[in-house]
């Protein structure tokens, strides 16, 4: 079963290479150096990719984004959580879909759920779920093509 442990190494060794330009991710649901997937790991792992590639472009620093005329407005030791600037700000960060960000209280009342039972539950409704958009026609005979050239040339039938 995967962990805390694995969900943070994963995001940082996702994370820098990303802020350094890589533009791969990949180990997605791996866990021991890939001999075992496991699909709640996945699940974790795609909201990992999800947050990394949300922090690749960097984040605007400007009079808006710092606030600076409601810092003004609101002035010292003042309430700013309530003010519509802060809401309007927050719609623009990563939302993620399986961390839990309830306080202790609300958390443990709905059953005391860790992330990785979270992901299992979403990675279930998956698989029974999914139906895949059909590949169009001229992509899925291209792939046959390519299946039959290789199957042809290593004497395969």
């Amino acid at each position: 079963m995967a962990d805390a442990q694995s969900g943070h190494e994963k995001t940082l060794t996702s994370l820098l290479p990303a802020l350094a330009g890589a533009n791969l991710i990949y180990g997605l649901g791996m866990l021991e150096s890939g001999v075992t997937i496991d699909y709640a790991q996945l699940v974790m792992d795609a909201e990992f990719a999800r947050m990394v590639k949300f922090c690749v472009p960097g984040i605007a620093v400007t009079d808006d984004t710092l606030s600076v005329d409601v810092i003004a407005e609101v002035g010292p030791f003042s309430d700013f959580l309530s003010h519509d600037d802060t809401y309007k700000g927050m719609r623009g960060q990563s939302r993620s879909t399986l961390i839990d960000r309830r306080v202790r209280e609300e958390w443990a009342a709905s059953g005391s759920t860790s992330l990785y039972d979270r992901a299992l539950v979403e990675a279930r409704r998956i698989l029974e779920t999914h139906v895949p958009t059909p590949l169009p026609d001229e992509v899925a005979a291209k792939l046959k093509s390519i299946i039959h050239e290789a199957e042809e040339e290593l004497g395969v039938h």
